[in-house]
């Protein structure tokens, strides 16, 4: 298994940071489509367990648009053959630092997040 091939590398990159761009800006439809729409898609947050895509999908409508801007660090990017990837980073949000880990699955609809966890340090 080849480890950050360069394209592949290059695409998960590009849609972590339209996945970022998404949640700063409370996107609510680009954040729901880069999910895996999939009950065995897994989203832990800092206060909440959630599980399949329609929990994550109504959690994200119920979310406040308020205070999410952040600023991430530390963002360490790895893909696993053409298919599968990893994206891992810290961040500052109104003064406290948590840390943010994704694994993405390419899909036929292209990359898609099928786990997350987000947790405050």
């Amino acid at each position: 298994m080849e480890i950050n091939i360069p394209e592949v590398l290059a695409e998960v990159t590009a849609v972590f940071q339209q996945y970022e761009q998404a949640l700063i800006t409370n996107d609510v439809e680009v954040l729901d489509q880069l999910f895996w729409n999939s009950p065995h898609t897994i989203r832990y947050g800092a206060t909440e367990n959630l599980y399949g895509y329609d929990a994550i999908a109504q959690f994200r409508a119920g979310r406040s648009p308020a205070g999410l801007d952040r600023t991430l660090k530390n963002t360490v990017i790895t893909t696993y053959g053409r298919d599968f990837a990893t994206a891992n980073t810290e961040f500052v949000r109104s003064g406290k630092s948590g840390r943010q880990s994704q694994t993405w699955m390419r899909t036929l609809d292209g990359w898609r997040v099928i786990a997350a966890h987000v947790s405050l340090l």
